[in-house]
């Protein structure tokens, strides 16, 4: 059972899922009975192991009975760690998004953490201003040499940085937020840890929708560097290049640039079985459209994309890249020829979908239509902010110009659209010196 079990961790490691699939299988069936007294921490870890093989072959109903089986079975609550959060995972790949949170936030709660039920806009600013004043007051060489000796705060970090999408996606964005601040804080208070480069890029996503100052960006860039004193796995570089390149980036960086380091996400989280992987397909296909790529192969690469959703029978991010393609067909041909027969379910993120038509209004010459859409993106402003501020003020102030110029209409709303978006673009246009 132990060389199988050796030869499948070798497996897993080499990304070689099935293989180790196999060799964990047959490490499963040689174990003696009453394994689970006599022989305590191997089959623990073989059992892990298992489910995490399973998971990765996409036999996410195996993977949950077995992770079920380790959590009855484990004599302490810290051995049942690791299943939690493969099992997050699970439900989050099938997108179970409550359970995923609901199983975040149990186990937070009984590591000593606080859950609220909900956080005003007032209360997330005000942390996120405390956060990075902690971090202007701690930030030097000194703290850079400390690192989190605890395990249990480690594992906290780690646990906050799975629920804040899923809180984002099932509870706010500012409980998001909130979930944020503390694992960064965290990390200011007790030194840095592999957890924490991830932390760091998701505090300043979401700080850079509400102010684009250029020191926020140099935190980014520290927060990449601290990848280099971790062993870092191909699931938190997903993460942290989903992070960086699909929200930071792209404010001061050629967005060519931005997609390319997003597919280097992709493929490591593919490989390394992450759901962060398929995040970063998302980004790519959002800065591809804004950036022009060629149409014909950017609905090549989104049905690439679908086709391993498929594959691995995951729900994550399909939505957003069905929603993609839509608009990609529409540009190409009017979807006559390029059009799937797969629906597009609606959800409580809106914003994607006000974008997108706004974004096929505008290319198809409707103004009035174009406008009503990006009225409706601005209504949503600090809920959804999926896509670039700049960009969303870009298309809107282009769009109410022309709607002047063809004097179709003189109302003082085109003109405030039209003086705003100037306004932005000559924020981005200091940020950024390409």
């Amino acid at each position: 059972a132990e060389l199988n079990m050796k030869a499948g961790k070798k497996s897993l490691d080499g990304c070689d899922h099935k293989t180790a699939y196999s060799y964990l299988e047959a490490a499963l069936s040689l174990l003696p009975q009453q394994h689970w007294e006599n022989h305590y921490d191997l089959s623990l870890r073989l059992n892990f192991l298992m489910a995490g093989a399973a998971k990765s072959c996409c036999q996410y109903d195996e993977a949950e009975q077995l992770l079920r089986g380790i959590s009855g079975r484990t004599r302490c609550f810290e051995d049942k760690l690791p299943s939690y959060f493969l099992l997050s995972q699970i439900f989050q790949a099938q997108g179970k998004v409550v359970d995923a949170y609901n199983t975040c936030s149990f186990v937070l709660l009984q590591l000593g953490e606080t859950i609220p039920d909900s956080v005003t806009p007032e209360a997330a600013k005000t942390m996120v201003e405390d956060t990075l004043k902690m971090y202007e007051e701690v930030y030097d060489g000194d703290w850079l040499e400390r690192k989190m000796e605890d395990e249990t705060l480690r594992t906290v970090v780690k646990f906050y940085g799975a629920i804040i999408f899923l809180a984002f996606l099932s509870r706010s964005r500012y409980t998001a937020i909130c979930f944020i601040c503390k694992a960064v804080q965290l990390s200011l208070q007790n030194g840095a840890c592999v957890y924490t480069p991830l932390s760091l890029l998701q505090l300043m996503g979401f700080a850079m929708e509400d102010n684009h100052a250029a020191n926020l960006y140099h935190i980014a860039k520290n927060a990449l560097s601290l990848l280099e004193r971790f062993d870092v796995g191909g699931d938190q570089i997903s993460g942290v290049f989903m992070n960086f390149y699909g929200r930071i980036a792209w404010h001061y960086e050629p967005f060519q640039v931005c997609g390319d380091n997003l597919r280097r996400g992709f493929e490591s989280g593919l490989s390394s079985g992450s759901n962060l992987g398929f995040h970063c397909a998302f980004h790519v296909i959002k800065t591809a459209i804004i950036s022009g790529e060629k149409l014909d192969s950017l609905l090549k690469e989104i049905d690439y994309y679908l086709h391993l959703l498929k594959t691995y029978k995951s729900e994550l991010m399909k939505n957003a890249l069905l929603i993609s393609r839509e608009t990609v067909s529409a540009l190409i041909d009017k979807g006559e020829a390029t059009s799937i027969d797969a629906k597009v379910f609606n959800n409580s993120s809106q914003e994607p979908v006000f974008f997108h038509q706004a974004y096929r209004a505008f290319w198809s010459g409707y103004t009035v239509r174009c406008h009503h859409y990006f009225e409706k993106c601005s209504q949503l402003s600090g809920q959804y902010v999926q896509f670039n501020p700049f960009v969303l003020k870009f298309y809107h102030g282009l769009n109410s110009l022309d709607v002047l110029k063809k004097k179709k209409s003189h109302t003082t709303r085109y003109k405030e659209v039209v003086r705003d978006a100037i306004s932005a673009m000559k924020d981005a246009a200091a940020n950024s010196e390409w």
